[in-house]
C-alpha cells in the first residue's frame, strides 16, 4: 500500500469534499469555505472520486524546479565562492557571476546556497541606532560631500594609504576620488581640481575639522586680532575665492553619505584591487576612474530635481584659483624666497624695480609658479612638484623654555631636496 502524505491545505480540502460526497455538505459551502470557485471545485470532486487521495497532490510535487541551477553549475559557484571570489560579499559576487562568469543566480538563491554549504556573510550585520535622517538636497551641485578613509587598500601585507573621495548629496554620485599617501591639503587639491573640471562650481561643501580645511592652531598674528578672525587654510581661501561655502561636520554620522561611499569601497574596491593585481598607488589611481563609473551605475540615485546648481569654470578662473598661495616681500636683488625655492624678478616697464614691495606668489595645479603685484603678473618659474605648504612656527624662548608663538611662517619646501636650507633649520 502507498504511503501518501497531504499537506495542511490539502488535508482540509480532502475533509470536506469528503463530506460532499457523503452527502453532510453540499459543493457551493466547500467551495466558499475552500475559496474556489464551483467549477474547481467539481473538478477536484470528480478527481478524487477517480483517482482517490492522490489526485488532491499537485503535479509538480517531486519535481526538480525547471530554472534550478545543475549541480555542475552550483559546484562551480562555490569553488568559486573560496577560491577567485572568496573576497566578495554575496551581492558582489552574484553581480560579478553574471558579469565576468555567464552565471545568473538570484542574490537569495546565491544566499541559501553558500550558507548551506557553510560560507559565512562577509560582514556582521548589527542592529542600526536611531537617528533622524536629513533630507537630500533636490538638485546636483547644492552639496558636496568629501573625505579621506585611511585603509589597507592594497592588502594587509602593504602599508595603508588614503582614498579621498567627494560624493554629490543629492544622488550619491561620486564626483572625484584619488589615493594619496596620507590625508593633506594636496589631495583636496587634486579632489577639488576634478570637480571643478568635470562638473563646475558647487554651492557648498560638507568636511569635517581637518587641518587642512579649518585653522585649528591658537595662534592669531597681529593683523589676524584687528581683524577679529583667523585667516582661512590654503584651501580655505581657494573655497572662499571660488564662492564655495563650506560647512564643518562635527561627527562622522554628519557625513553619512561619504561615509556609507567607504564602507562600499572598502568592501568592494579592495576586493577588486586584489582581483586586478593591483599593488601600487599609481596603478590603483588608474583603477579608480572606470570603478567609479561602475558605482554610480549601481549605486546613485535619481535627484528630485533634474537641474544642475553647478557653475560653470573658464579655465583661465580656474588656473588662477586653483592654486596655493603665499605673501612675501621682495628683497633687494629683486628676488623673493620659498624655503628652498627662489624667483628671480624681471625689471619692470622702464627698468622699475620691485625691492621692498609685497607680493602675491601662487603655485598652479600643474606645478607653475607666478610672482603678481596689484593683478598683473611679473615674474614666473618652471614647474616644480606640487606639496603642500608646511606651516612653521618661530618661537621665542628663555630660560631654556618656550615662552610663547610669536609668528607663523609658511614654507614651500621642495620634496626633492635633502635639508631645509640653512635660515630655516635655525628655526
Amino acid at each position: 500500500m502507498e504511503m501518501v502524505t497531504l499537506g495542511r491545505q490539502e488535508q482540509r480540502r480532502l475533509r470536506l469534499l469528503t463530506e460532499v460526497m457523503d452527502g453532510r455538505l453540499s459543493l457551493s459551502a466547500a467551495c466558499e469555505a475552500l475559496r474556489l470557485s464551483e467549477r474547481q471545485g467539481r473538478r477536484l470532486l470528480a478527481g478524487l472520486r477517480r483517482d482517490g487521495v492522490q489526485s488532491l497532490i499537485h503535479g509538480n510535487r517531486g519535481r526538480a524546479p525547471v530554472n534550478r541551477l545543475s549541480d555542475e553549475t552550483r559546484e562551480r559557484i562555490l569553488r568559486l565562492a573560496v577560491g577567485k571570489y572568496r573576497d566578495f560579499n554575496d551581492c558582489h559576487f552574484q553581480e560579478l557571476l553574471l558579469e565576468r562568469e555567464q552565471i545568473q543566480i538570484s542574490r537569495e538563491s546565491l544566499r541559501q546556497l553558500l550558507r548551506a554549504n557553510g560560507r559565512k556573510s562577509k560582514r556582521r550585520r548589527r542592529s542600526p541606532k536611531h537617528r533622524h535622517r536629513r533630507e537630500r538636497r533636490a538638485a546636483r551641485g547644492e552639496l558636496i560631500q568629501w573625505d579621506g578613509s585611511k585603509h589597507h587598500w592594497l592588502g594587509e601585507d602593504l602599508p595603508q594609504m588614503v582614498l579621498m573621495a567627494a560624493v554629490d548629496d543629492a544622488d550619491t554620485s561620486a564626483v572625484a576620488a584619488c589615493f594619496q599617501p596620507t590625508e593633506s591639503g594636496l589631495g583636496y587639491f587634486r579632489l577639488l581640481e576634478q570637480i571643478l573640471e568635470t562638473e563646475g562650481i558647487p554651492v557648498a561643501i560638507y568636511q569635517d575639522m581637518h587641518g587642512s580645511l579649518r585653522r585649528n592652531d591658537g595662534h592669531w598674528s597681529l593683523e589676524e586680532e584687528l581683524a577679529g578672525e583667523q585667516k582661512p587654510t590654503q584651501l580655505g581661501q581657494i573655497l572662499e575665492d571660488l564662492g564655495i561655502h563650506p560647512i564643518f561636520a562635527r561627527s562622522a554620522q554628519g557625513k553619512g553619505r561619504i561615509e556609507r561611499f567607504f564602507a562600499v569601497a572598502q568592501d568592494r574596491l579592495v576586493a577588486e584591487l586584489k582581483l586586478e593585481g593591483i599593488k601600487t598607488i599609481e596603478q590603483a589611481n588608474e583603477y579608480l576612474a572606470g570603478w567609479m563609473a561602475g558605482y554610480n551605475r549601481r549605486f546613485s540615485k535619481t535627484p528630485r530635481s533634474k537641474e544642475s546648481m553647478y557653475c560653470p569654470i573658464e579655465p583661465a578662473q580656474l588656473r588662477q584659483a586653483l592654486s596655493f598661495r603665499y605673501e612675501r616681500t621682495v628683497k633687494r636683488d629683486n628676488v623673493v624666497e620659498l624655503g628652498n625655492l627662489t624667483i628671480q624678478i624681471p625689471p619692470g616697464p622702464k627698468g622699475r624695480t620691485y625691492a621692498k614691495q609685497r607680493v602675491r606668489i601662487r603655485q598652479h595645479a600643474d606645478g607653475a609658479w607666478t610672482v603678481s603685484t596689484g593683478g598683473d603678473v611679473i615674474a614666473d618659474h618652471p614647474p616644480t612638484q606640487l606639496a603642500t605648504p608646511n606651516s612653521i612656527r618661530t618661537k621665542a624662548s628663555g630660560g631654556g623654555r618656550v615662552r610663547k608663538v610669536k609668528e607663523t611662517i609658511e614654507v614651500y619646501f621642495i620634496p626633492e631636496a635633502n635639508q631645509l636650507p640653512e635660515e630655516l633649520a635655525r628655526l
